[in-house]
């Protein structure tokens, strides 16, 4: 990575230490593995999950005479992804071999990108928040590249007591390692950065994002400076699968770092692991540059040659991107910046918002309406039963229909809330639910008068109060609204008690 001047000094960042502030200088290597059927170089299958070694061809096992083949699509969705990063794409682009031994790579090589990656410079806007007044503040990162490589196998370590396992599946599998500049000046900017690239290529289409399942995973580089000093030595934390991980390796390596040089220790250059059980990285390795790699070009692949015709008409067909869609939102809905990040967060809830507000009527449109509804009910009863939106029992026509009999004063919204639990339950149409169930919100005047009279009646010692209280005009449309079981509308019942109480404004 190369170490780049590149921002201001954040006092909002800086760490205190017991001898002064220190400054945070992150990197991340993220790699993404690409969605397609088949590897990088093979026709294996890359279904994750499968038995041991089942997705092996003769090319990832690396038996003799066995030549790669590039996989189009895996070029298509790294050009892809690279246009979504806003990056330069490089027309040509060579492979070459990164040399090192481990036993889950048979060639002895990793075919990679080196100086000729097929993606260059770019940059991610990041929205690191919201603060406690629910501001978000917007920060670029740069992004260095984007080059295509395989993936190794993976050792087995825990399925005996003297012998260790090999498993060739994702030997192979394509990849995207996508580099950022040393930008990042906090974990929070970290975890930020990693939920958008996260959100870009799922977008796109080009990664799950799974880092659960290793289809996504980071590569944290950490060093401390004081500010104004020059980069300090980093460290690397390898393969770190979780967005939350990622904050906390960083944290604690970057209080590891300020320790030891307020004690006059150095920092040796190495590569470590997290361990998550324990909230602490440990020593993998000295870290290697990239001379010990010996890299040069793969004299079996030609170099990866295409024209502006071919990334043009994929710039054509590229989705809505999610900066673009919570600009959208804002300006032609009018949310929030907040509700609009939160829509925006995965696409099937920006599909599901979006599918929401194209079913209510032209007449009755209304974005913040349908915005709450998503965000506070259905998200919240979606995590309460640990449910994906794309399975969600109610539908957005269901959501538009409980929000159109709100706004057309059929019902309350605290009926409306017990309509959707309904239909949660039970699935069916809105409208017949309330008209089956006597759930239609009372709009006879004289029927709101005579409840107002009568909470009135029972409590003398509350009216009088009210008349030098006026925000007692409250509690008054609580008790009615209790006493006629949430069915007439509170806005009718307050003004018909501040009649009663003649406190009209």
């Amino acid at each position: 990575m190369s170490l780049i001047e590149a921002r201001q000094a954040d006092p909002k960042r800086l760490i205190a230490g017991a001898t002064g502030e220190w400054e945070i200088i992150i990197g991340m290597e993220v790699h993404a593995q690409i969605s397609s059927r088949s590897k990088l170089f093979s026709g294996a299958a890359t279904d994750f999950g499968a038995e041991p070694n089942d997705n092996v061809s003769l090319i990832d096992a690396a038996m003799p005479g066995m030549l790669p083949a590039i996989n189009a699509e895996c070029v298509r969705q790294a050009v892809r992804t690279g246009l979504g990063l806003r990056a330069k794409i490089n027309l040509t682009s060579v492979f070459d071999r990164k040399n090192y031994f481990y036993p889950d790579l048979p060639q002895g090589y990793q075919i990679s990108q080196f100086r000729q990656p097929v993606v260059g410079e770019g940059k991610i806007l990041v929205s690191v928040g919201p603060d406690n007044k629910g501001r978000f503040e917007e920060v670029e990162i740069g992004i260095e590249r984007l080059h295509l490589e395989q993936d190794a196998g993976k050792s087995l370590h825990d399925q005996h007591p003297t012998m260790s396992f090999v498993d060739l599946n994702r030997a192979g599998v394509a990849l995207m390692e996508i580099v950022s500049r040393p930008d990042l000046r906090s974990s929070e900017e970290a975890k930020a950065y990693l939920t958008k690239l996260r959100m870009i290529v799922r977008y796109l289409g080009t990664c799950d994002g799974n880092m659960d399942e290793g289809s996504m995973r980071a590569d944290v580089n950490v060093s401390v400076r004081r500010v104004g000093e020059p980069f300090g030595t980093r460290c690397e934390i390898k393969n770190v699968n979780s967005i939350r991980f990622v904050g906390q390796a960083i944290d604690y390596e970057a209080r590891r770092h300020i320790a030891i040089l307020e004690d006059g220790g150095t920092i040796a250059q190495e590569t470590r692991l997290f361990d998550a059980a324990k909230g602490e990285t440990r020593s993998m390795r000295s870290k290697e540059e990239a001379h010990d790699y010996r890299y040069f070009p793969d004299p079996d692949l030609l170099p990866l040659k295409f024209d502006q015709e071919f990334v043009d008409k994929l710039a054509a067909d590229l989705p809505e991107l999610p900066d673009e869609k919570k600009k959208r939102f804002i300006e032609a809905l009018g949310l929030s910046a907040y509700d609009a990040s939160i829509l925006v967060s995965e696409k099937a809830v920006a599909d599901y918002f979006e599918a929401l507000v194209a079913a209510q009527p032209d007449v009755e449109k209304d974005g913040k309406a349908a915005a709450n509804w998503v965000i506070n009910d259905l998200l919240g009863a979606l995590n309460r039963s640990a449910l994906p939106i794309e399975k969600s029992p109610i539908k957005p026509e269901q959501l538009s229909e409980i929000i159109r009999l709100i706004k057309t004063g059929v019902i309350s919204g605290k009926i409306a809330k017990d309509v959707f639990e309904i239909i949660w339950q039970e699935g069916g149409d809105p409208q017949k639910i309330v008209a089956q169930r006597g759930l239609e919100q009372v709009t006879d005047n004289a029927a709101i008068e005579k409840a107002v009279e009568n909470i009135m009646r029972a409590n003398p010692d509350k009216v009088e109060q009210a008349k030098t209280k006026p925000g007692l005009a409250g509690w008054f449309v609580g008790q009615v609204m209790k006493a006629t079981g949430d069915k007439v509308n509170p806005q009718t019942v307050n003004i018909v008690i501040k009649q009663k109480l003649n406190l009209e404004d």
